[in-house]
C-alpha cells in the first residue's frame, strides 16, 4: 500500500501514518477470551468468498438464473466457513460478543458488495455510506446491543476528494441514524489497484449490551411468532444476481421500474434501512427472544441461525406484498421461488422472534400507524424454514 491515511471525526483520534503496525494485535487483552469471534453473518461470508465462475458463456434468456450463475458459489463459501470454524470455534452469529465486566461488547464488520458497481454506473454516491453503516449496525442489534461507534475503510486507486466526501457524508448520516459515533477510519490510495473512478468500502461497528439482556434465541419455543419489518429494497445483498438480471433485461438503470414509482436505478440504489432505533425500542418493552437480519441467504439461511436445535419456522408468503422491484427481478431472471428466498430479503429486512403476547402488542402498534410490521410466520418443531 503506497499511501495510508487515518481519518477521524473525533478529537481523540489523530491523523497519522500507520506504517507497518498490525492494528489487530492487542496484547493487553490477550488473557480475555471472546465468546464468539466476529466472523459475522455467515451467509455474507459465503458471498464474499464465493468463487467467480466463468461468465463467457452466452446467456440464454429462457434459462432460470441462479446466484451461482452470477458468479457466487454458496457451497464454496459454506466449505470455507466450516474450515474457519475448526480454527476459531463459535462463529456463525450476526455479531461477535466480547465480555467486558457486566456487559458484552458486540462487534460486526461488512461491506456493500457489488452494489458499488451500480453506484459507479448511476453516479449515486451520497447514500452508499448509509448502506455501509447499516450492514454492520443491523447485525449487532440482533444481540440487543446499542451501537457505540463505527469505523470505515475507503480504498481507491486515485483519491477524488469530492467523490470521497460524498461517500463519507453518507457514512456520517448512517451513524446519525444509528445514534453512534463515527470514531475514525482509513483512506487508502493504491494506484493501479482499482479501475479509474472506482473505490471499495468496508466498515466496522461496536456496540454494548448487558450480559443479562443479551438476545441469543435460547428461550425460543414452538408457538413463538415471527414479526417482519419491511426493507427499502434489495438493501446490500444479491447484487451480483441483480446485475446479471439487468444485463439480460431490455431495461436500463434510467428506465422506469415496472409497477414502481421510480427509475430502476433509484429503486436499486435505495439505501439499506437502519433498524437500530425501532428494534431497540421494541426490545425495551420485552418479549423479543431472537432477531435475524435478512441479508445474504435470505429467509432460508438466516432465520434458523437464531433457533435452538430442534426448532424451525413456517413463513406465510401472503403476509406481505412482494414489492415491484423483486417482482421485476424474478420475472426478468426467471428465478425460481426457492432461489429468490435464499438470495434476497423480498421486502422484509429484519425478522424478530417474539412471544405471542409481544406479537399482539407490536402488531397493534403497527395498526395504530406507529410503524409497519407484519406477522410473517411462527416457530415450529422441526428443522429449517418452510413456506406456505
Amino acid at each position: 500500500m503506497e499511501s495510508r491515511i487515518l481519518h477521524s471525526s473525533s478529537s481523540s483520534c489523530c491523523y497519522s501514518s500507520l506504517g507497518t503496525v498490525n492494528r489487530y494485535r492487542f496484547s493487553s487483552v490477550s488473557s480475555l477470551k471472546p465468546v464468539s469471534v466476529s466472523f459475522t453473518q455467515t451467509a455474507r461470508i459465503r458471498t464474499k468468498v464465493a468463487r467467480v465462475l466463468s461468465m463467457s458463456k452466452k446467456d440464454d434468456a429462457t434459462d432460470s438464473l441462479t446466484y451461482k450463475d452470477s458468479g457466487v458459489d454458496i457451497d464454496a463459501g459454506t466449505e470455507l466457513v466450516k474450515r474457519i470454524a475448526k480454527m476459531a470455534p463459535g462463529i456463525g452469529g450476526f455479531g461477535g460478543l466480547f465480555p467486558l465486566g457486566d456487559d458484552y461488547l458486540v462487534a460486526g464488520t461488512d461491506g456493500v458488495g457489488t452494489k458499488l458497481k451500480l453506484a459507479f454506473e448511476t453516479g449515486i454516491h451520497d447514500t452508499i455510506g448509509i448502506d455501509l453503516v447499516a450492514m454492520s449496525v443491523n447485525d449487532i442489534i440482533t444481540s440487543g446491543a446499542k451501537p457505540l461507534f463505527f469505523l470505515d475503510y475507503f480504498a481507491t486507486s486515485r483519491l477524488d476528494v469530492d467523490l470521497a466526501e460524498k461517500v463519507i457524508k453518507g457514512i456520517v448520516e448512517g451513524c446519525r441514524q444509528s445514534e453512534c459515533a463515527l470514531l475514525g477510519g482509513e483512506t487508502a490510495e493504491m494506484p493501479g489497484f482499482y479501475a479509474e473512478g472506482e473505490y471499495d468500502l468496508s466498515g466496522f461497528a461496536v456496540g454494548i449490551v448487558k450480559k443479562n439482556a443479551v438476545i441469543n434465541g435460547k428461550n425460543i419455543v414452538a408457538g413463538d411468532v415471527l414479526i417482519g419489518l419491511p426493507s427499502s429494497g434489495v438493501h446490500s445483498n444479491g447484487f451480483s444476481l441483480v446485475r446479471r438480471v439487468l444485463a439480460r433485461s431490455n431495461l436500463s438503470l434510467n428506465d422506469a421500474l415496472p409497477g414502481g414509482l421510480t427509475t430502476l436505478g433509484e429503486a436499486l440504489m435505495a439505501p439499506t434501512v437502519i433498524y437500530v432505533k425501532q428494534v431497540l425500542d421494541i426490545i425495551s418493552r420485552g418479549g423479543v427472544k431472537g432477531i435475524a437480519h435478512i441479508t445474504g441467504g435470505g429467509f432460508t439461511d438466516n432465520i434458523p441461525r437464531v433457533f435452538p436445535d430442534g426448532l424451525g419456522a413456517v413463513i406465510h408468503t401472503d403476509a406481505w406484498e412482494l414489492p415491484p422491484l423483486f417482482k421485476w427481478i424474478q420475472q426478468s431472471g426467471r428465478i425460481e421461488d426457492m432461489e429468490m428466498r435464499r438470495t434476497f430479503n423480498l421486502g422484509i429486512g429484519m425478522v424478530m422472534v417474539v412471544s405471542p403476547e409481544a406479537a399482539s402488542r407490536i402488531l397493534q402498534e403497527a395498526k395504530n400507524g406507529d410503524y409497519v410490521a407484519y406477522r410473517v410466520g411462527e416457530v415450529i418443531n422441526g428443522e429449517g424454514v418452510s413456506y406456505q
